[in-house]
């Protein structure tokens, strides 16, 4: 049982941690080598696809996505979708693909003369499921070794952890209050219960041993 609950536990923080970090921003520090557009036919992986841009068809199976080609300081290559989130999930509210698109179309360098940038995304890279981050800003840094701190991340994060403590806190105040109680009284109503059953069960002994005697 024991283990049956700390599987549990773990599962369901694997779970939280992978989306928080699915879902909060990160930034990369990157220079843009190239943008297109390319038609994608969305299969089973759909989920990992913003919804149609605003204003678009809602029912299509395929639409053009925007793309942005990039490579960061350690020649990893990077390349990052550029979709509006709309009003949906994360709540980005990122209305601006097109802008988005033109801005990093403008900022794009050659490894001789590098402009680099700072991509601020959410989501994941796979290609074995052929997903890919989503951009929600791009500007120019001074340099690859720009550090950039994720306020936001924090502030979100220490949020969540003072709610889950709060939970927590409450949680055993309840329990000690209410629950450990009542377990406790039905755990001596089970020892009366036995103790009873044990005094009967000596005197039906006791008796048969009686009667055993006489004969």
């Amino acid at each position: 049982m024991v283990y049956v609950k700390w599987g549990f536990w773990a599962v369901f923080w694997i779970i939280v941690a992978a989306f928080f970090h699915y879902t909060l921003p990160q930034t990369d520090i990157a220079r843009i080598t190239d943008t297109y557009e390319k038609r994608i036919d969305f299969g089973e992986n759909s989920i990992f696809w913003s919804a149609p841009d605003s204003g678009n068809a809602t029912e299509t199976v395929n639409r053009d996505v925007f793309f942005i080609q990039s490579k960061r300081p350690n020649d990893r290559v990077m390349v990052y979708r550029n979709e509006d989130t709309g009003w949906g999930w994360p709540p980005y509210f990122k209305f601006d693909t097109s802008n988005l698109q033109a801005e990093a179309a403008d900022l794009k360098s050659t490894a001789d003369d590098p402009q680099w940038v700072a991509v601020k995304h959410y989501g994941w890279r796979n290609e074995f499921l052929s997903i890919y981050p989503n951009a929600v800003g791009v500007k120019a840094v001074a340099g690859p070794d720009v550090r950039i701190i994720p306020w936001l991340n924090i502030i979100i994060l220490v949020l969540f952890a003072a709610l889950c403590w709060a939970v927590w806190v409450r949680w055993r105040r309840f329990r000690a209050a209410r629950i450990d109680p009542m377990l406790e009284d039905v755990s001596e109503g089970f020892e009366d219960m036995g103790d009873s059953i044990a005094e009967k069960r000596g005197r039906v002994a006791r008796w048969i041993d009686s009667w055993r005697s006489k004969r």
